[in-house]
């Protein structure tokens, strides 16, 4: 027995069942886009410990940072004695994600949180009950995030869940579009918005409306453009907060800080965490500051928001990203992924599509080239191969037919080609196997 089944038999006996084996792979030491695994084996990193480390594992600076911090204090809690890196974390937060003239920014440990919080502001915002939610969102798995969370598996036996949340189809061009142009289906999108206040829930009880610009867990969906327009006049129309969660999307995975930043489409108010800390607890609420500042005095927060350890590394996270131009190297190695996939599309009917902005980019199969017959088959084989074969990569998806692709950002040119290659190879074998 290897080292690494060794301790996936110490964890079947002492970890909840509950808790998700996505991949098989373990770990000893990381660096860059490489996991060394207990064996001592290398792998290739393409799953990125779901979007965390766009920064690559271990960045110098950033450990450098934990290291000199936490020989000062640990923990105080903000809300008992504040110290400056949280203040500086959200200064430096407001400078690169600004939204309108003045911003205000709030500090959690992870994405859920974020997302609670986002959605207790935009109510005191509004003084209304009401949330809009779309298919295929993943928001998390605490109660109201796991209540705006589409996906059914995840919420087996776990309700009742918040009330007040309400859901739309998500605008997926590529699965539902039908024949129609992208201009059409949007139109069509769009009057379904704006008959959802008639047939779903009255815009005058609605506080907020969130959504993944591109969704992560659902598949990476980019929203059409001119939805994303529509959505944000929907809101300006009837006084509604539009809440767009970034944790998967943010922090130079497509190639700006954030994917709004891409569309050009401004949320009231956003949530933020995973690659933020390089893989330390932390996220963040940013929005409009007069609607921040809604929110009464303790009803935000909790005892370890923006732990000194972790604003330290957010920080020191974001100069190194500055430093070494990561949202251009997102840019390029998403171009490079592209190119690849595209090319291996027109071999294989299999691939339906290859899709996302910047280095957030999905491979959906399906038989017969029907976006409604997905090929859910295909995508355990597709990662339980990569593993064998030194690739470690996650699958996505309301079906699981998707291969999500979030390697750090810092990955080198020759590491790209080997674990595309890799990955080329078992997609083959898998559809070979399968047909």
């Amino acid at each position: 027995m290897t080292k690494s089944q060794e301790l996936f038999e110490r964890r079947k006996n002492v970890v909840a069942n509950g808790v998700g084996v996505f991949n098989t792979a373990t770990v000893q030491e990381a660096k860059g886009a490489i996991i060394v695994d207990v064996d001592g084996r290398e792998l290739i990193d393409f799953a990125g410990g779901i979007g965390v480390v766009n920064a690559g594992h271990c960045p110098g600076p950033v450990v450098e940072a934990i290291r000199e911090q936490a020989g000062k204090y640990l923990h105080t809690s903000f809300n008992v004695v504040t110290y400056e890196p949280y203040i500086q974390l959200c200064e430096e937060l407001a400078e690169i994600l600004p939204h309108g003239d003045a911003t205000k920014v709030m500090l959690v440990s992870t994405g859920a949180e974020a997302v609670e919080n986002a959605i207790k502001i935009a109510r005191q915002a509004t003084r209304r009950p009401a949330v809009l939610c779309f298919t295929g969102a993943y928001h998390g798995r605490t109660m109201m995030a796991m209540t705006l969370t589409s996906k059914v598996g995840y919420k087996t036996d776990c309700g009742p869940f918040a009330p007040e949340v309400y859901r739309l189809p998500f605008p997926n061009f590529y699965r539902y579009g039908q024949g129609r142009d992208e201009d059409t289906f949007v139109r069509d999108e769009l009057k379904r918005l704006h008959e959802s206040a008639l047939n779903l829930v009255d815009t005058e009880s609605l506080a907020a409306i969130i959504l993944e610009p591109i969704q992560g867990e659902g598949g990476f969906n980019p929203i059409p453009q001119k939805y994303l327009e529509g959505l944000r006049a929907f809101c300006d129309e009837h006084g509604i907060m539009l809440i767009m969660d970034e944790v998967q999307s943010g922090f130079c995975r497509t190639g700006h800080w954030a994917s709004w930043q891409h569309y050009g489409v401004r949320p009231d108010i956003s949530t933020y965490a995973k690659s933020m800390g390089s893989g330390l607890p932390i996220a963040a609420v940013v929005g409009r500051a007069e609607i921040m500042d809604a929110a009464v005095a303790g009803s935000i927060g909790g005892t370890y928001i923006g732990s000194p350890i972790c604003c330290v590394a957010a920080s020191a996270t974001i100069q190194y990203m500055k430093d070494i131009d990561l949202n251009g190297k997102a840019k390029r190695i998403g171009s490079v992924i592209m190119e690849r996939l595209r090319k291996l599309q027109q071999e294989l009917p299999e691939i339906g599509d290859v899709r996302g902005v910047g280095a957030m980019i999905g491979i959906e199969f399906n038989k017969n080239g029907d976006p409604g017959q997905p090929y859910t088959e295909l995508c355990p084989e597709i990662v339980r191969g990569c593993a064998e074969n030194g690739l470690i990569l996650l699958s996505a998806g309301t079906h699981k037919n998707i291969i999500r692709i979030l390697s750090p950002l810092v990955i080198t040119d020759e590491q790209l080609d080997k674990g595309l290659s890799i990955l080329e190879e078992e997609i083959k074998k898998a559809i070979q196997k399968n047909t």
